[in-house]
């Protein structure tokens, strides 16, 4: 019996829970024997010059090493889209949390008092703290461009006569929030420069080899001169990707002191200071007829890129997902991505396409409450058939498989859809104060589309255990486990005797790294590809072993053994021993570059109240059908699936980063921004689908971000829809008691008109 598909412990675990795992700041490595500390001095203001840094004082304070400024690091500063992004701020800060300053100390607990010290003249300038804002142009962050509009893509112009043969036409603004990344391990890296001129950095993050290119380039040294290596890490949720500046400059301070540097910052640093996600405004326009036949849409994206463009990539994808799971005669998008006084905005759970189905789903409820058609129906109308794949999209999006009816119809069926309909009919019929609300949503993820590939090794030892190489960099999600899962399935292996490494460029000098769903179909191919030809190997070994033709040589999978094929009471061998004749070299290395896009689906529903004389809402349920294809541990997938759709579900209720009008973020501790806690998360109903594709050697399909992509939308569905019958027509996320009010209260004033 196969191991694949089985439910198996993550052997990750047993560690992370018994002595505990080994982050960057738990490293005791020799080479970091007596290492300075590290703090960076932060901007208190959104929007300012700085007249004067004056740092003799902080120079002078008890035990400090040094302390720099933009003028001691003489390094160029960094492409963020069209403009330059300094390492430390010398001239113009933009946004509270910009790093202006390094100090260094001998201990950790000097740290504090004397970055106090450095005295720093700010020159107030207006803050831009909105999209509205940007879009006015009254005070730019970057005069030399002329506009706070970094990027626009897509139609110049849009065409309203794609909606001319239109019944119906509904057109609504969509708020996508910023939110916070806030992994369980805040950002941290330590830093030592060799007696060899070689820098070894120890880096939370997701993507060593690209942090050391980033690292060497920053640096201007070769990347044979950066080695980077990525220990236990705490999660990334894709804002871990690569190195975040920080990282160069106490790289280039390990240097500039002579002896290694750590660095690890505070829970309200990272809150302001590490990169935030989502912060789009999407305006949606849907037309079709009144049978609920979607004729056109169209969806204007502007992307609140914070103060400086680094990712101006995710309003794209936003557009390129724009048409979700259904097939729309005419389509039209645009995007522009303005700079605000803000944290800079990056890749964050989904990265852009979870707005787009936000967008997409809440603009097909408002056309079925419009049409008077069930939300269900309109969708099944409007679906993308499974015998039109593969399905290019109008964006340009190339779908591989999908069955977005069964899907729903799944959803439905689980949820008892008919039988909460009648009572949710009952209670509007009855007066009930406590309304209840069904949201649904279809979605479709596009995962692994970086078009990139994976490295894989796999070496077998002569006393038969296996140890892997991946390209691929796990932070939370169970890759190793799934790896070893293949292999063992692969070569009759026991998992006890799988060992998986990755995270270090040394080991693995090429590699791509995790992010946008990649690890299993592409790194998961790569090492299927690298066993493949460890088999093919041990093989030819094996017939000389046994004196047969290779030919006629098999792998026994169940036990792990080589004989002849068709007589499995001949002699047999064992791993160990054909790893012994092969004298070491029982080994392959690989690229696997074949991968293309997946796009795994799903469809959720989310069953709310909601107390209409207190706002406050209650989530009763989530039923939620993600297919990714095959599926290697269930008991992984099933993880990962909750923490998608407990994040999907908090932003819709309650996580929110908010700054007042002169850009001064007001949560920036975890008193102020909220979590939700399993307190206000229902048991999840989750529902099995599989289609596989045939874009990677294991036919799966990405599903990290999937169930967030689903149950954000599903959930803030839910709270409008219990609201539809109190005259609530739209509301922002998070729906928040206080937000469910005001709605409540402004559609009170329309109807009484």
């Amino acid at each position: 019996m196969s191991i694949v598909g089985t439910r198996v412990v993550r052997q990750e675990d047993r560690n992370l829970i018994t002595a505990g795992g080994t982050y960057v700041d738990d490293l005791r490595e020799e080479a970091l024997s007596g290492a300075a500390h590290a703090v960076f001095v932060r901007s208190p203001v959104a929007h300012a010059r700085i007249g004067s840094i004056d740092v003799s004082e902080a120079k002078a304070a008890p035990g400090v090493l040094g302390v720099f400024t933009a003028a001691d690091l003489g390094l160029d500063p960094h492409a963020a889209g069209p403009v330059k992004e300094p390492w430390l701020a010398g001239e113009v800060v933009r946004y509270v949390g910009e790093p202006v300053a390094l100090v260094l100390t001998e201990e950790r607990y000097q740290l504090a008092d004397a970055a106090e010290l450095v005295d720093i003249d700010y020159d107030p300038l207006g803050a831009v703290a909105s999209i509205d804002a940007a879009l006015a142009d009254e005070t730019l962050l970057y005069p030399e461009t002329g506009s706070n509009v970094m990027q626009v893509n897509g139609a110049q112009e849009f065409d309203d006569g794609i909606f001319a043969d239109c019944d119906v036409v509904v057109t609504t603004t969509i708020v996508n929030q910023r939110v916070a990344p806030a992994p369980l391990e805040v950002r941290g890296a330590s830093c030592a420069w060799g007696e060899d001129g070689r820098l070894t950095v120890w880096l939370s993050t997701q993507n060593a080899q690209i942090a050391r290119t980033q690292l060497a380039m920053s640096l201007g040294v070769g990347e044979e001169k950066v080695r980077v290596i990525a220990p236990d890490v705490g999660g990334g949720f894709g804002a871990k990707i690569g190195a975040d500046p920080e990282a160069t400059v106490l790289g280039w301070a390990a240097r500039e002191i002579g002896r290694p540097v750590r660095w690890v910052e505070s829970r309200s640093e990272n809150l302001t200071s590490m990169t935030h996600g989502r912060a789009q405004q999407n305006t949606v326009t849907v037309g079709g007829k009144r049978d609920g036949t979607v004729l056109a849409y169209r969806l204007d994206v502007i992307q609140d890129a914070g103060a400086y463009p680094r990712t101006l990539f995710l309003p794209t994808l936003t557009e390129l997902m724009a048409v979700g799971v259904y097939r729309f005669p005419k389509v039209e998008t645009r995007s522009r991505a303005v700079v605000t006084n803000t944290t800079p905005i990056a890749a964050y759970r989904g990265a852009g396409r979870p707005e787009a189905t936000a967008a997409l789903e809440r603009a097909m409820d408002r056309f079925a409450g419009e049409i008077g058609v069930d939300p269900a129906e309109v969708r099944r109308v409007n679906f993308i058939r499974p015998e039109e794949f593969p399905y290019t999209t109008p964006t340009g999006a190339s779908y591989d498989t999908g069955e977005y009816a069964a899907a729903l119809d799944k959803a439905l069926e689980a949820a008892g859809y008919a039988e909460l309909r009648a009572e949710q009919k009952r209670r509007r019929d009855a007066g009930d104060p406590i309304e209840l609300g069904l949201g649904i949503a279809a979605y479709v993820e596009i995962t692994g589309g970086d078009s990139g590939g994976e490295s894989g090794r796999v070496d077998v030892h002569p006393d038969g255990s296996v140890v892997a190489w991946t390209g691929s960099s796990p932070h939370g999600q169970g890759l190793g486990t799934s790896l070893a899962m293949l292999l063992s399935d692969q070569l009759g292996v026991p998992l006890d005797k799988i060992t998986v490494r990755h995270g270090d460029t040394d080991e693995v000098p090429k590699a791509v790294g995790t992010f946008g769903s990649r690890s299993l179909q592409l790194g998961g191919s790569a090492i299927r590809q690298a066993a493949d030809e460890v088999i093919a190997q041990a093989r030819d070994l094996a017939a000389d072993l046994l004196e047969a033709s290779a030919d006629d040589l098999e792998l026994d999978a169940e036990r792990g053994v080589w004989q002849v094929r068709g007589a499995p009471s001949s002699s047999v061998l064992s791993w160990a021993q054909v790893a012994s004749a092969a004298e070491g070299k029982l080994t392959a290395d690989v690229w696997f570059g074949g991968g293309k896009p997946t796009f795994p689906f799903g469809a959720h529903l989310a069953v709310v109240e909601v107390d209409t004389e207190t706002g406050k809402v209650e989530l009763r349920r989530i039923v939620a059908v993600d297919d990714a294809g095959p599926i290697v541990n269930p008991l992984t997938f099933r993880g990962q699936r909750h923490g998608g759709l407990g994040q999907g579900a908090a932003q819709a209720l309650m996580e929110v980063v908010t700054y007042d009008e002169d850009g001064n973020p007001t949560t920036a501790t975890l008193a102020d921004y909220s979590f939700i806690t399993a307190a206000e998360l229902p048991d999840f109903e989750l529902v099995d689908m599989a289609t596989p594709t045939d874009r990677n050697l294991l036919g799966v399909k990405g599903i990290g971000e999937a169930a967030t992509i689903g149950s954000t939308p599903a959930v803030h569905n839910a709270v409008v829809d219990a609201l539809a019958g109190r005259g609530v027509k739209h509301l922002d996320m998070p729906t928040t008691p206080i937000r469910v009010w005001a709605a409540l209260e402004a559609a009170s004033k329309e109807n009484a008109r």
